[in-house]
């Protein structure tokens, strides 16, 4: 997990995301690339003429121009080596495209409801397509803790045991890791696999099983409150680009209302 990438445009959740790669960044002794992504306006072509598309265009890559600048200016002053990929589209299309060689996406995991970016699909489209891990943050995180500890939510699951792999270099600089299981899944493998899969790796973690009535995102939400997690590793489902069909249920909720990052594989 040496190649980061992240997208950089001047939005909600930028300085948050920015953080939180460099920590990994640190972390791992790994390499920063940032994508820098003039985004099209959307516009009403019945409204606006060529030559106003054309201004509100250079309009929006003036203002990430600056920012960009700004950007540069920082990552100049911080101990990691980083380069800087500009590019002008979709964020979802050029993610996708500079993300074949990259180990880890950090991404927004969600923001406030005018969020031109919609930052919880953005993530759900990107950790299916792309085949990569991919770290959603919070907007209001300061940091990543690598070696605090981490909490695995784990159900048997082919996408939860490729979460526990994809992983597996951040749970061996945490202080401590927890897999958890909620309600006793119909999986080929039990839990004991995946603790003794980890051990194997020389991550030794401590085993929650726990049932609930409730919805299992407030299961996982407050084992990690409880255990003063830093961050969140589980699979992420589906095939659909439709966020309701790819992460109706715990996933979704998770994106939405997690305050603690969250490392997905699809």
């Amino acid at each position: 997990m040496k190649n980061v990438l992240v997208p950089i445009h001047d939005d909600e959740g930028q300085e948050a995301r920015l953080q939180v790669a460099l920590d990994v960044v640190r972390g791992l002794e790994g390499h920063l690339n940032c994508i820098d992504i003039v985004i099209p306006p959307l516009i009403v072509s019945d409204f606006y003429s060529g030559a106003g598309e054309a201004m509100v265009l250079d309009d929006a890559r003036k203002h990430e121009a600056k920012n960009r600048q700004a950007i540069e200016l920082r990552l100049a002053q911080e101990d990691v080596p980083w380069d800087m990929i500009p590019a002008s589209g979709f964020p979802a299309d050029q993610i996708r495209t500079a993300s074949e060689l990259a180990d880890l996406i950090v991404v927004t995991s969600h923001a406030s409801k005018d969020d031109p970016l919609d930052a919880r699909r953005f993530a759900s489209e990107l950790v299916v397509d792309c085949g990569r891990p991919l770290l959603a943050v919070p907007p209001t995180a300061k940091s990543l803790d690598l070696t605090g500890h981490a909490l695995v939510a784990w159900d048997g699951t082919t996408e939860a045991n490729n979460a526990l792999k994809g992983a597996l270099p951040l749970l061996q600089k945490a202080g401590s890791v927890t897999l958890l299981e909620v309600n006793q899944p119909s999986a080929e493998f039990a839990v004991n696999g995946a603790a003794s899969y980890l051990s194997r790796n020389d991550v030794h973690a401590r085993i929650v099983q726990q049932s609930t009535k409730g919805r299992i995102a407030d299961a996982i939400l407050q084992q990690a409150l409880d255990s003063a997690a830093a961050y969140i590793v589980m699979g992420a489902f589906g095939h659909s680009r439709t966020v309701e069909a790819i992460f109706g249920g715990v996933t979704l909720t998770m994106l939405e209302e997690s305050d603690i990052p969250l490392l997905l594989v699809h």
